[in-house]
């Protein structure tokens, strides 16, 4: 076919069209709605974390923390083996994940760090966190990262975990005789530096680029984390996000004492309309 012709192409003839639609009549309708159950399943799980923080169950709700988590995995790649991504469910997600993230978190380590002890300021410094996480995801809506293969600030999920897996981790150590007191405004000043964090422009790594196919190392390594989680899953997963916390700082001042920036996505250049000319 010659350019310039005006004769349909192969996606555009009306027979495609028809046997295109055909197809989307088959696929059957409930896994449409599989990607929004999930993320309703994940407000459901941070809206029960809300309330059982403020019950006194902390470990339980930290536990529904790390359940919406999990949801929040699942939701986004299921809507894509679906073919079933929307923008209303990229805006679900999203107000779902200021629940199970910004607010959920914040209230577990408001209750269980004693923060009411602080008057306004621990409600504020708790507020940071939870203003953090909603600024954090808008930003991830309508702005990509600079970086391939990493997010620009701490993601959310990441800081709901390590508030969650703090949790876990201080009730391991009361559990065997090690009982550590941390003053409520330290507690406040730690959940205020994750809300910075997450609006920070500090790379941190997606691993959306991991091959456990071909890399026999990186496979070693995961092996390895999955039986220290299962053997000890509180303290392995605290030290799994202290470790990733402290990745993205690390990172960005080695990079920046040794001057070697990361390569920043190229932005898409429109095409330039060519002259019109006049007859």
């Amino acid at each position: 076919m010659e350019p310039g012709s005006e004769t349909p192409g192969y996606e555009t003839r009306p027979g495609f069209r028809r046997r295109r639609r055909r197809r989307e009549r088959r696929r059957p309708r409930g896994l449409y709605l599989l990607p929004h159950l999930v993320t309703t399943a994940g407000l459901f799980f941070g809206f029960t974390a809300i309330v059982h923080a403020f019950g006194g169950l902390y470990d339980r709700a930290a536990l529904f923390i790390l359940l919406a988590a999990i949801c929040d995995a699942l939701d986004g790649r299921i809507a894509r083996l679906a073919r079933s991504t929307s923008r209303f469910g990229l805006e679900y997600d999203s107000i779902a994940d200021i629940v199970s993230f910004g607010v959920a978190p914040a209230s577990l380590a408001y209750a269980a760090g004693g923060l009411e002890a602080l008057g306004r300021a621990g409600l504020v410094l708790t507020f940071c966190y939870t203003v953090g996480a909603a600024l954090r995801l808008a930003r991830f809506n309508v702005a990509q990262s600079r970086y391939p293969g990493r997010f620009e600030g701490l993601p959310s999920p990441a800081a709901a975990g390590m508030v969650a897996a703090t949790q876990w981790f201080f009730l391991f150590l009361a559990e065997n005789d090690l009982a550590v007191h941390v003053h409520p405004r330290l507690t406040a000043i730690g959940v205020a530096l994750l809300g910075l964090l997450m609006v920070s422009r500090i790379p941190y790594r997606s691993f959306k680029e991991l091959d456990l196919r071909h890399s026999y190392g990186t496979l070693v390594v995961v092996v390895f984390a999955v039986v220290l989680l299962v053997q000890e899953p509180s303290v392995t997963l605290f030290a799994i996000g202290v470790g990733y916390l402290l990745s993205g700082p690390i990172e960005w001042l080695w990079r920046w004492k040794t001057k070697r920036p990361l390569a920043e996505v190229r932005p898409e250049v429109p095409a330039e309309t060519p002259p019109r000319i006049n007859a």
